[in-house]
């Protein structure tokens, strides 16, 4: 069996696939932007979980949009987009949801996504890939079909997927597993008749979009049944089980709070009271991951 590689190599090695000098940016996800809104919860989430942003109160959200790959790719580029989004909590505390293009998780380990990363930009790798990793082939196929890596018309006009599931607790201590999805609302009705195009044109086409109104998404949330795996990335849930678990609004951009020196880490396993974490390798692994990306932003 093939062993986990540490933080410090995998983020080691997924910076030299990228072949790009790495300074004080993200290791994934480096170009992307900051942006401010809101989020209300509907009555059907705060029965299911008593997590404080899914009460039915207005909550403040950070949000960024992103481009998976390398700090200098275009725009226009194949590479999954990204959606992070921070709840901010009425106690002073926040819960993270990283979302993207891709619905469908390739990959169970560490060490297979690592694998994966360095055979991405090279054909003859990829299939040396999906030789050692055959799996993996289905969901890359679905995420194929999903045209995750196809360039969108708006960062608000694509759906992002949170991979992971997380146990919800009710108020009345009743336990469940969920899932998210983050689905637009109207974005393609208030698609702006300008043409964008260039390197930065998803950014340029989001600032003019909120500046004319702003851009919402309906949380929706999938609860297991019966065989649905929590713990397992890649795993099909077939529950019906499916709801509308509040409304995301981004009104527009906000000044960058990395600018002078701050940093902002969106974290999938930053939860609160009323959300815990499963056993999924890949989401228990982030963290430390994403620290030592930070330590190496911070020099």
């Amino acid at each position: 069996m093939t062993s986990e590689p540490t933080p410090e190599q995998a983020i080691t090695r997924i910076q030299a696939a990228f072949g790009e000098p790495h300074g004080d940016y993200r290791t994934l996800h480096a170009k992307g932007a900051f942006y401010e809104g809101t989020f209300v919860g509907t009555a059907e989430a705060a029965k299911r979980c008593r997590a404080l942003h899914l009460q039915g109160e207005e909550v403040p959200v950070l949000v960024r949009w992103s481009n998976g790959g390398g700090r200098f790719a275009a725009d226009g580029a194949q590479d999954v987009r990204g959606m992070a989004v921070s709840f901010k909590l009425p106690d002073g505390t926040s819960t993270d949801l990283l979302g993207q293009t891709a619905p469908r998780f390739p990959v169970r380990t560490p060490e297979a996504f690592v694998q994966m990363v360095e055979a991405a930009a090279s054909p003859v790798k990829l299939v040396g890939f999906l030789a050692r990793h055959p799996s993996a082939l289905g969901p890359l196929v679905a995420n194929g079909r999903a045209k995750a890596l196809i360039a969108p018309k708006s960062y608000a006009e694509a759906t992002y997927y949170p991979v992971h599931a997380y146990r919800w607790t009710a108020p009345d201590g009743t336990e469940s597993w969920a899932r998210y999805v983050f689905r637009p609302s109207g974005a393609a009705a208030a698609r702006l008749p300008d043409k964008f195009s260039g390197r930065d044109r998803l950014r340029e086409e989001i600032l003019a979009r909120l500046a004319a109104g702003p851009a919402r998404y309906t949380v929706e949330v999938q609860v297991a049944g019966t065989g649905d795996d929590p713990h397992d990335p890649m795993s099909v849930w077939r529950s019906t089980d499916v709801f509308d678990a509040g409304t995301l609004t981004v009104t527009g951009p906000t000044a960058d709070p990395e600018e002078n020196g701050g940093l902002v880490v969106f974290d999938p396993t930053r939860v609160v009271d009323g959300i815990g974490l499963s056993d999924d390798p890949i989401l228990r692994y982030r963290a430390g991951a994403y620290s030592e990306s930070v330590t190496r932003r911070v020099g």
